[in-house]
Protein backbone atom coordinates (compact mmCIF):
# COMPACT_ATOMS: atom_id res chain seq x y z
CA UNK A 1 0.00 0.00 0.00
CA UNK A 2 2.80 2.16 1.07
CA UNK A 3 4.52 1.46 -2.13
CA UNK A 4 1.28 2.32 -4.64
CA UNK A 5 1.03 5.36 -2.69
CA UNK A 6 4.65 6.04 -3.72
CA UNK A 7 4.46 5.08 -7.20
CA UNK A 8 1.08 7.58 -7.37
CA UNK A 9 3.19 10.26 -5.93
CA UNK A 10 5.93 10.07 -8.10
CA UNK A 11 3.64 9.82 -11.27
CA UNK A 12 2.10 13.18 -10.32
CA UNK A 13 5.12 15.36 -9.77
CA UNK A 14 6.02 13.76 -13.29
CA UNK A 15 3.39 14.37 -14.73
CA UNK A 16 3.43 18.10 -12.73
CA UNK A 17 7.09 18.54 -14.22
CA UNK A 18 5.84 17.69 -17.70
CA UNK A 19 2.96 19.62 -17.69
CA UNK A 20 5.45 22.66 -16.51
CA UNK A 21 7.82 22.11 -19.05
CA UNK A 22 5.12 22.03 -21.39
CA UNK A 23 4.28 25.85 -20.06
CA UNK A 24 7.60 26.95 -19.91
CA UNK A 25 8.20 25.68 -23.81
CA UNK A 26 5.30 27.15 -24.79
CA UNK A 27 5.95 30.44 -23.46
CA UNK A 28 8.27 31.03 -26.36
CA UNK A 29 11.12 32.72 -24.23
CA UNK A 30 9.51 34.78 -22.09
CA UNK A 31 7.48 34.88 -18.95
CA UNK A 32 3.97 36.19 -19.45
CA UNK A 33 0.60 38.25 -18.88
CA UNK A 34 -0.09 41.72 -18.08
CA UNK A 35 -0.62 41.14 -14.46
CA UNK A 36 2.95 41.38 -14.02
CA UNK A 37 2.21 45.07 -14.20
CA UNK A 38 0.09 45.99 -11.62
CA UNK A 39 -0.92 49.37 -13.71
CA UNK A 40 -1.66 47.40 -16.81
CA UNK A 41 -3.35 44.45 -14.24
CA UNK A 42 -5.98 47.47 -13.04
CA UNK A 43 -6.92 48.42 -16.27
CA UNK A 44 -7.40 45.24 -17.46
CA UNK A 45 -9.77 44.97 -14.63
CA UNK A 46 -12.07 47.79 -15.51
CA UNK A 47 -11.63 47.53 -19.39
CA UNK A 48 -14.70 46.18 -20.42
CA UNK A 49 -16.90 48.57 -18.48
CA UNK A 50 -14.39 50.98 -19.41
CA UNK A 51 -15.51 50.60 -23.70
CA UNK A 52 -19.09 51.20 -22.32
CA UNK A 53 -18.20 54.25 -20.91
CA UNK A 54 -16.05 55.64 -23.59
CA UNK A 55 -19.20 54.27 -26.35
CA UNK A 56 -21.63 56.65 -24.08
CA UNK A 57 -19.73 59.44 -23.38
CA UNK A 58 -19.08 59.96 -27.21
CA UNK A 59 -22.77 59.20 -28.17
CA UNK A 60 -25.35 61.26 -28.94
CA UNK A 61 -27.42 59.93 -25.75
CA UNK A 62 -24.32 61.55 -23.92
CA UNK A 63 -25.37 64.95 -25.66
CA UNK A 64 -29.19 64.71 -24.44
CA UNK A 65 -27.85 64.94 -20.47
CA UNK A 66 -26.47 68.43 -20.81
CA UNK A 67 -23.14 68.10 -19.86
CA UNK A 68 -20.22 67.92 -21.74
CA UNK A 69 -18.05 64.99 -21.64
CA UNK A 70 -15.03 66.94 -20.13
CA UNK A 71 -13.28 66.25 -17.03
CA UNK A 72 -13.75 69.99 -16.03
CA UNK A 73 -16.97 69.72 -16.67
CA UNK A 74 -17.61 66.66 -14.98
CA UNK A 75 -15.19 66.78 -12.06
CA UNK A 76 -17.25 69.69 -10.10
CA UNK A 77 -20.62 67.53 -10.01
CA UNK A 78 -18.30 63.91 -8.41
CA UNK A 79 -16.60 66.48 -5.87
CA UNK A 80 -19.97 67.76 -5.20
CA UNK A 81 -21.54 64.43 -4.21
CA UNK A 82 -19.17 61.15 -4.55
CA UNK A 83 -21.56 58.64 -3.87
CA UNK A 84 -24.09 60.06 -6.35
CA UNK A 85 -21.40 60.40 -9.03
CA UNK A 86 -20.12 56.85 -8.45
CA UNK A 87 -23.34 55.21 -8.68
CA UNK A 88 -24.22 57.75 -11.99
CA UNK A 89 -20.90 56.44 -13.35
CA UNK A 90 -21.68 52.86 -12.92
CA UNK A 91 -25.15 52.87 -13.74
CA UNK A 92 -24.37 54.81 -16.98
CA UNK A 93 -21.60 52.42 -18.09
CA UNK A 94 -24.08 49.27 -17.24
CA UNK A 95 -26.58 50.96 -19.80
CA UNK A 96 -24.84 50.88 -22.42
CA UNK A 97 -26.88 47.30 -23.50
CA UNK A 98 -25.70 45.11 -27.09
CA UNK A 99 -28.31 45.92 -30.17
CA UNK A 100 -29.78 44.18 -33.25
CA UNK A 101 -28.78 46.83 -35.18
CA UNK A 102 -25.02 46.56 -33.27
CA UNK A 103 -24.47 43.09 -33.90
CA UNK A 104 -25.51 42.67 -37.57
CA UNK A 105 -22.79 45.59 -38.06
CA UNK A 106 -20.20 43.55 -36.22
CA UNK A 107 -20.48 40.29 -37.52
CA UNK A 108 -21.68 41.35 -40.90
CA UNK A 109 -18.19 42.97 -40.38
CA UNK A 110 -16.73 39.89 -39.55
CA UNK A 111 -18.17 37.75 -42.26
CA UNK A 112 -16.67 40.06 -44.80
CA UNK A 113 -13.20 40.10 -43.49
CA UNK A 114 -13.73 36.04 -43.67
CA UNK A 115 -14.43 35.65 -47.15
CA UNK A 116 -11.27 38.17 -47.49
CA UNK A 117 -9.07 35.69 -46.23
CA UNK A 118 -9.71 34.01 -49.47
CA UNK A 119 -7.70 36.24 -51.34
CA UNK A 120 -4.61 34.54 -52.57
CA UNK A 121 -1.44 35.96 -51.85
CA UNK A 122 1.91 34.72 -51.14
CA UNK A 123 2.86 32.18 -48.37
CA UNK A 124 5.37 34.23 -45.45
CA UNK A 125 6.91 32.56 -41.85
CA UNK A 126 7.12 33.49 -39.13
CA UNK A 127 9.93 33.25 -36.59
CA UNK A 128 10.57 29.80 -35.43
CA UNK A 129 9.30 29.13 -31.81
CA UNK A 130 11.03 27.30 -29.09
CA UNK A 131 9.31 24.15 -30.11
CA UNK A 132 10.78 24.28 -33.28
CA UNK A 133 7.33 25.50 -35.32
CA UNK A 134 6.98 28.00 -38.19
CA UNK A 135 3.85 29.48 -38.36
CA UNK A 136 3.13 30.30 -42.25
CA UNK A 137 0.50 33.15 -43.57
CA UNK A 138 -1.33 34.11 -46.84
CA UNK A 139 0.18 38.05 -47.53
CA UNK A 140 -2.87 39.59 -48.81
CA UNK A 141 -2.83 42.32 -46.45
CA UNK A 142 -3.19 44.86 -48.90
CA UNK A 143 -5.38 43.09 -51.08
CA UNK A 144 -7.66 42.89 -47.88
CA UNK A 145 -7.47 46.62 -47.36
CA UNK A 146 -8.26 47.94 -50.50
CA UNK A 147 -11.13 45.56 -51.24
CA UNK A 148 -12.51 46.01 -47.86
CA UNK A 149 -12.59 50.08 -47.97
CA UNK A 150 -14.27 49.50 -51.90
CA UNK A 151 -16.96 46.98 -50.55
CA UNK A 152 -17.31 49.51 -47.16
CA UNK A 153 -17.89 52.20 -49.91
CA UNK A 154 -20.07 51.19 -52.04
CA UNK A 155 -22.04 49.34 -49.79
CA UNK A 156 -23.04 52.73 -48.35
CA UNK A 157 -25.61 55.45 -48.89
CA UNK A 158 -22.58 57.07 -51.20
CA UNK A 159 -22.13 53.81 -53.64
CA UNK A 160 -24.50 52.22 -55.63
CA UNK A 161 -25.23 49.60 -52.87
CA UNK A 162 -26.97 52.26 -50.61
CA UNK A 163 -27.39 49.41 -47.71
CA UNK A 164 -26.44 52.07 -45.10
CA UNK A 165 -25.52 55.31 -44.03
CA UNK A 166 -21.93 56.11 -44.26
CA UNK A 167 -21.93 57.14 -40.74
CA UNK A 168 -22.93 54.04 -39.29
CA UNK A 169 -19.98 53.77 -37.50
CA UNK A 170 -20.87 56.65 -35.19
CA UNK A 171 -24.42 55.38 -35.51
CA UNK A 172 -24.16 52.05 -34.08
CA UNK A 173 -21.00 52.25 -32.04
CA UNK A 174 -22.31 51.95 -28.16
CA UNK A 175 -24.34 48.64 -28.98
CA UNK A 176 -21.49 47.28 -31.07
CA UNK A 177 -19.15 47.59 -28.51
CA UNK A 178 -21.20 46.06 -26.16
CA UNK A 179 -21.65 42.98 -28.69
CA UNK A 180 -18.05 42.72 -29.21
CA UNK A 181 -17.75 42.80 -25.06
CA UNK A 182 -20.67 39.98 -24.72
CA UNK A 183 -18.47 38.20 -27.47
CA UNK A 184 -15.37 38.62 -26.78
CA UNK A 185 -15.77 37.29 -22.94
CA UNK A 186 -17.28 34.23 -24.56
CA UNK A 187 -14.62 33.74 -27.32
CA UNK A 188 -12.06 33.88 -24.61
CA UNK A 189 -13.07 31.13 -22.40
CA UNK A 190 -13.32 28.98 -26.03
CA UNK A 191 -9.60 30.07 -26.63
CA UNK A 192 -8.79 28.95 -23.77
CA UNK A 193 -10.35 25.37 -23.17
CA UNK A 194 -8.89 24.87 -26.92
CA UNK A 195 -5.34 25.47 -25.82
CA UNK A 196 -6.06 23.18 -23.01
CA UNK A 197 -7.28 20.52 -25.02
CA UNK A 198 -7.42 20.85 -29.19
CA UNK A 199 -4.20 23.38 -29.23
CA UNK A 200 -2.77 23.63 -33.04
CA UNK A 201 1.13 23.66 -32.18
CA UNK A 202 3.13 22.78 -29.35
CA UNK A 203 3.29 26.19 -27.93
CA UNK A 204 0.83 25.96 -25.48
CA UNK A 205 -0.28 24.80 -22.03
CA UNK A 206 -1.96 25.69 -18.57
CA UNK A 207 -0.10 27.86 -15.74
CA UNK A 208 -1.54 25.88 -13.59
CA UNK A 209 -3.72 28.65 -12.69
CA UNK A 210 -7.26 29.16 -14.83
CA UNK A 211 -7.91 32.82 -14.15
CA UNK A 212 -4.03 33.31 -16.45
CA UNK A 213 -4.77 30.54 -18.27
CA UNK A 214 -7.79 32.70 -19.41
CA UNK A 215 -5.90 36.16 -19.13
CA UNK A 216 -2.56 35.53 -21.02
CA UNK A 217 -4.22 32.32 -23.08
CA UNK A 218 -2.84 28.89 -23.19
CA UNK A 219 -2.10 28.98 -27.07
CA UNK A 220 0.12 30.81 -28.94
CA UNK A 221 -0.88 30.02 -32.85
CA UNK A 222 -4.59 29.00 -32.45
CA UNK A 223 -6.04 27.69 -35.92
CA UNK A 224 -9.08 26.53 -36.79
CA UNK A 225 -9.19 24.25 -40.28
CA UNK A 226 -6.02 26.33 -41.21
CA UNK A 227 -8.08 29.51 -40.38
CA UNK A 228 -5.53 31.99 -38.11
CA UNK A 229 -7.56 32.97 -35.45
CA UNK A 230 -5.07 35.34 -33.94
CA UNK A 231 -4.11 36.96 -37.20
CA UNK A 232 -7.81 37.62 -38.21
CA UNK A 233 -8.66 39.60 -34.88
CA UNK A 234 -5.41 41.61 -34.41
CA UNK A 235 -5.30 42.46 -38.12
CA UNK A 236 -8.20 41.66 -40.10
CA UNK A 237 -11.07 42.92 -37.59
CA UNK A 238 -9.59 45.43 -35.40
CA UNK A 239 -7.02 47.41 -37.89
CA UNK A 240 -9.70 47.61 -40.42
CA UNK A 241 -12.06 48.54 -38.16
CA UNK A 242 -9.88 51.40 -36.94
CA UNK A 243 -9.25 52.34 -40.41
CA UNK A 244 -12.32 52.68 -42.01
CA UNK A 245 -14.08 54.53 -38.73
CA UNK A 246 -12.31 57.53 -39.28
CA UNK A 247 -13.57 57.87 -42.69
CA UNK A 248 -17.23 57.06 -40.87
CA UNK A 249 -16.94 59.46 -38.29
CA UNK A 250 -15.61 62.22 -40.88
CA UNK A 251 -18.73 61.82 -42.73
CA UNK A 252 -21.18 61.63 -39.75
CA UNK A 253 -19.84 65.24 -38.61
CA UNK A 254 -20.22 66.68 -41.79
CA UNK A 255 -23.96 65.48 -41.77
CA UNK A 256 -24.36 66.74 -38.50
CA UNK A 257 -22.43 70.19 -38.78
CA UNK A 258 -22.85 71.32 -42.53
CA UNK A 259 -18.94 71.86 -42.63
CA UNK A 260 -15.61 70.17 -42.65
CA UNK A 261 -13.61 69.48 -39.81
CA UNK A 262 -10.54 70.07 -40.96
CA UNK A 263 -8.79 68.58 -38.30
CA UNK A 264 -11.19 65.43 -37.66
CA UNK A 265 -10.80 64.85 -41.70
CA UNK A 266 -6.72 64.88 -41.74
CA UNK A 267 -6.81 62.88 -38.20
CA UNK A 268 -9.02 60.04 -40.69
CA UNK A 269 -7.04 60.33 -43.65
CA UNK A 270 -3.54 60.25 -41.81
CA UNK A 271 -5.10 57.23 -39.38
CA UNK A 272 -6.42 55.29 -42.81
CA UNK A 273 -2.85 56.04 -44.58
CA UNK A 274 -1.02 54.70 -41.39
CA UNK A 275 -3.10 51.32 -41.43
CA UNK A 276 -2.88 51.16 -44.91
CA UNK A 277 1.17 50.96 -43.95
CA UNK A 278 -0.10 48.30 -41.39
CA UNK A 279 -1.32 46.23 -43.97
CA UNK A 280 1.82 46.46 -46.53
CA UNK A 281 4.10 45.94 -43.45
CA UNK A 282 1.43 42.95 -42.06
CA UNK A 283 4.16 40.08 -42.31
CA UNK A 284 6.59 42.38 -40.34
CA UNK A 285 3.33 42.66 -37.42
CA UNK A 286 3.39 38.94 -37.92
CA UNK A 287 7.20 38.69 -36.35
CA UNK A 288 6.25 41.05 -33.59
CA UNK A 289 5.73 40.56 -30.12
CA UNK A 290 1.91 40.74 -30.37
CA UNK A 291 2.27 37.49 -32.25
CA UNK A 292 5.20 35.76 -31.29
CA UNK A 293 5.22 36.04 -27.45
CA UNK A 294 1.73 37.77 -26.32
CA UNK A 295 -0.63 33.89 -26.71
CA UNK A 296 -4.09 34.44 -27.80
CA UNK A 297 -6.06 34.95 -24.10
CA UNK A 298 -7.94 37.79 -22.74
CA UNK A 299 -5.69 40.31 -22.86
CA UNK A 300 -4.92 40.07 -26.90
CA UNK A 301 -7.62 38.77 -28.35
CA UNK A 302 -10.55 40.70 -26.55
CA UNK A 303 -7.75 43.74 -26.86
CA UNK A 304 -8.18 44.05 -30.41
CA UNK A 305 -11.52 42.42 -30.11
CA UNK A 306 -13.13 45.48 -28.11
CA UNK A 307 -10.39 48.24 -26.62
CA UNK A 308 -8.77 48.64 -29.80
CA UNK A 309 -12.45 49.70 -31.29
CA UNK A 310 -13.21 51.40 -28.79
CA UNK A 311 -10.10 53.11 -27.72
CA UNK A 312 -8.30 53.74 -30.97
CA UNK A 313 -10.80 55.35 -32.31
CA UNK A 314 -12.00 57.85 -29.14
CA UNK A 315 -10.30 61.27 -30.70
CA UNK A 316 -11.88 61.01 -33.34
CA UNK A 317 -15.32 59.69 -32.35
CA UNK A 318 -14.88 62.54 -29.67
CA UNK A 319 -15.15 65.04 -32.87
CA UNK A 320 -17.98 64.01 -34.17
CA UNK A 321 -19.95 66.10 -32.14
CA UNK A 322 -17.81 68.37 -30.72
CA UNK A 323 -15.75 69.81 -33.76
CA UNK A 324 -11.65 70.33 -33.53
CA UNK A 325 -12.70 73.85 -35.16
CA UNK A 326 -9.11 73.87 -36.57
CA UNK A 327 -7.94 76.08 -39.32
CA UNK A 328 -6.79 74.26 -42.32
CA UNK A 329 -3.46 75.90 -41.97
CA UNK A 330 -3.28 74.48 -38.52
CA UNK A 331 -4.58 71.41 -39.21
CA UNK A 332 -2.42 70.84 -42.27
CA UNK A 333 0.52 71.43 -39.94
CA UNK A 334 -0.37 68.38 -37.47
CA UNK A 335 -1.45 66.40 -40.73
CA UNK A 336 2.49 66.99 -42.02
CA UNK A 337 4.10 65.75 -38.86
CA UNK A 338 1.60 62.96 -38.85
CA UNK A 339 2.68 61.86 -42.21
CA UNK A 340 6.43 62.13 -41.31
CA UNK A 341 5.53 59.98 -38.27
CA UNK A 342 3.93 57.17 -40.18
CA UNK A 343 6.90 57.04 -42.85
CA UNK A 344 9.66 57.22 -40.63
CA UNK A 345 7.87 54.25 -38.57
CA UNK A 346 7.69 52.46 -41.70
CA UNK A 347 11.25 53.32 -43.27
CA UNK A 348 12.92 51.78 -40.06
CA UNK A 349 10.38 48.32 -40.21
CA UNK A 350 11.10 48.15 -43.67
CA UNK A 351 15.48 48.33 -43.03
CA UNK A 352 15.18 45.32 -40.77
CA UNK A 353 12.69 43.51 -43.30
CA UNK A 354 15.13 43.98 -45.80
CA UNK A 355 18.21 43.10 -43.69
CA UNK A 356 16.50 39.91 -42.50
CA UNK A 357 15.58 39.00 -45.96
CA UNK A 358 19.10 39.50 -47.25
CA UNK A 359 20.42 37.65 -44.68
CA UNK A 360 22.41 41.07 -43.51
CA UNK A 361 24.04 41.16 -46.97
CA UNK A 362 22.55 44.70 -47.76
CA UNK A 363 23.42 48.10 -47.23
CA UNK A 364 22.36 50.68 -44.30
CA UNK A 365 22.36 54.58 -45.28
CA UNK A 366 25.27 53.55 -47.68
CA UNK A 367 27.43 51.50 -45.46
CA UNK A 368 27.91 47.92 -44.38
CA UNK A 369 25.84 46.70 -41.71
CA UNK A 370 27.05 46.19 -37.90
CA UNK A 371 25.41 43.21 -36.13
CA UNK A 372 25.46 40.19 -34.11
CA UNK A 373 25.05 36.28 -35.05
CA UNK A 374 23.20 35.54 -31.83
CA UNK A 375 22.69 31.95 -31.16
CA UNK A 376 19.59 30.19 -29.21
CA UNK A 377 18.04 26.53 -29.03
CA UNK A 378 14.99 25.18 -29.97
CA UNK A 379 13.38 21.62 -28.38
CA UNK A 380 11.49 19.05 -30.27
CA UNK A 381 9.11 18.25 -27.55
CA UNK A 382 8.12 14.74 -28.87
CA UNK A 383 11.90 13.39 -29.65
CA UNK A 384 13.52 15.63 -26.83
CA UNK A 385 16.04 16.79 -29.67
CA UNK A 386 17.95 19.90 -29.47
CA UNK A 387 18.99 21.89 -32.55
CA UNK A 388 21.46 25.31 -32.57
CA UNK A 389 19.10 28.20 -34.33
CA UNK A 390 20.99 31.79 -35.24
CA UNK A 391 19.28 35.21 -35.66
CA UNK A 392 21.01 38.63 -36.87
CA UNK A 393 20.39 41.41 -34.68
CA UNK A 394 21.03 44.83 -36.43
CA UNK A 395 22.73 47.09 -34.99
CA UNK A 396 22.84 49.87 -37.82
CA UNK A 397 20.84 52.68 -39.23
CA UNK A 398 17.64 53.26 -36.79
CA UNK A 399 17.91 50.25 -35.00
CA UNK A 400 21.65 51.46 -33.90
CA UNK A 401 20.44 54.40 -32.28
CA UNK A 402 17.80 52.42 -30.30
CA UNK A 403 16.08 48.82 -29.94
CA UNK A 404 12.71 50.02 -30.89
CA UNK A 405 13.56 53.76 -32.50
CA UNK A 406 9.81 52.56 -34.67
CA UNK A 407 8.23 53.10 -31.31
CA UNK A 408 9.21 56.68 -31.26
CA UNK A 409 7.72 57.31 -34.78
CA UNK A 410 4.55 55.71 -33.52
CA UNK A 411 3.84 57.81 -30.67
CA UNK A 412 4.80 61.04 -32.98
CA UNK A 413 2.05 59.66 -35.18
CA UNK A 414 0.04 58.89 -32.20
CA UNK A 415 -0.29 62.37 -30.51
CA UNK A 416 -0.61 64.22 -33.99
CA UNK A 417 -4.16 62.29 -33.95
CA UNK A 418 -4.54 63.07 -30.58
CA UNK A 419 -3.62 67.00 -31.06
CA UNK A 420 -6.34 66.88 -34.25
CA UNK A 421 -8.92 66.77 -31.83
CA UNK A 422 -7.75 70.13 -30.28
CA UNK A 423 -7.74 69.10 -27.07
CA UNK A 424 -7.28 72.82 -25.87
CA UNK A 425 -11.10 73.30 -26.88
CA UNK A 426 -12.55 69.96 -25.62
CA UNK A 427 -10.30 68.58 -23.04
CA UNK A 428 -7.69 65.77 -22.22
CA UNK A 429 -10.47 63.05 -22.53
CA UNK A 430 -9.17 62.52 -26.61
CA UNK A 431 -5.29 62.31 -24.89
CA UNK A 432 -6.24 59.43 -23.28
CA UNK A 433 -5.19 56.93 -26.91
CA UNK A 434 -1.90 58.64 -26.63
CA UNK A 435 -1.33 58.62 -23.33
CA UNK A 436 -2.00 55.00 -23.33
CA UNK A 437 0.21 54.14 -26.33
CA UNK A 438 2.86 55.84 -24.82
CA UNK A 439 2.60 53.66 -21.52
CA UNK A 440 2.01 50.56 -23.41
CA UNK A 441 5.01 50.97 -25.86
CA UNK A 442 7.24 51.25 -22.80
CA UNK A 443 5.91 48.30 -21.56
CA UNK A 444 6.85 46.22 -24.55
CA UNK A 445 10.37 47.27 -25.43
CA UNK A 446 10.89 46.32 -21.42
CA UNK A 447 9.25 42.68 -22.17
CA UNK A 448 10.59 42.71 -25.52
CA UNK A 449 14.15 42.89 -23.98
CA UNK A 450 13.37 40.18 -21.55
CA UNK A 451 12.49 37.65 -24.13
CA UNK A 452 15.90 38.59 -26.01
CA UNK A 453 17.57 38.09 -22.93
CA UNK A 454 16.48 34.74 -22.35
CA UNK A 455 16.64 33.89 -25.79
CA UNK A 456 19.91 35.11 -26.99
CA UNK A 457 21.54 35.15 -23.63
CA UNK A 458 25.07 36.77 -23.80
CA UNK A 459 25.04 37.29 -27.33
CA UNK A 460 22.16 39.89 -26.36
CA UNK A 461 23.81 41.66 -23.56
CA UNK A 462 26.78 41.94 -26.29
CA UNK A 463 24.32 43.40 -28.33
CA UNK A 464 22.99 45.59 -25.59
CA UNK A 465 25.93 47.10 -24.66
CA UNK A 466 26.10 48.59 -28.88
CA UNK A 467 22.23 49.66 -28.59
CA UNK A 468 22.15 50.88 -25.00
CA UNK A 469 18.77 52.78 -25.42
CA UNK A 470 15.36 51.37 -25.73
CA UNK A 471 13.22 53.67 -27.73
CA UNK A 472 14.66 56.79 -27.47
CA UNK A 473 18.37 57.60 -28.00
CA UNK A 474 19.93 59.55 -24.65
CA UNK A 475 16.38 59.17 -22.95
CA UNK A 476 15.24 55.40 -22.57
Amino acid sequence: SASLKQRKASAAAESSKDSKDKYVEGTNFVSGGVEENPYFFALLVVAPFLTLLLGFLTSEEMSKTGLEPTLSALLPHCVADLKSCGSSIFSTGLAVLPTWAGAKFVFSFMGVALLLELIPGKVETGPETLTGHIPKYVDNGVRHCLVFSALFLAGSNLGPGDMYDLGIFFDVFPGAVAVLNLFGLIFCIFLMLKGLHFPSTQDCGSSGSLVKDYLWGTELYPRILGWDLKRFINCRFSMTFWMLAGISFTYKSYTIHGAVDYGLLLSAVSQYLYLFKFFWWEMGYMRSIDIIVDRAGFEIQWGCLVFVPSVYTLHTRFSVLRPSGLSLLVASLIFVISLAGVALNYAADRQRDVFRATNGKTLIWGRAPVYITAQYTTLDRKSGKETKKTSLLLASGFWGMARHFQYFFELVAAWSWCLFANPFKNGIIPLFYCVFLTTLLVDRAKRDSEKCHKKYGKYYEDYCKLVPYKILPGLY
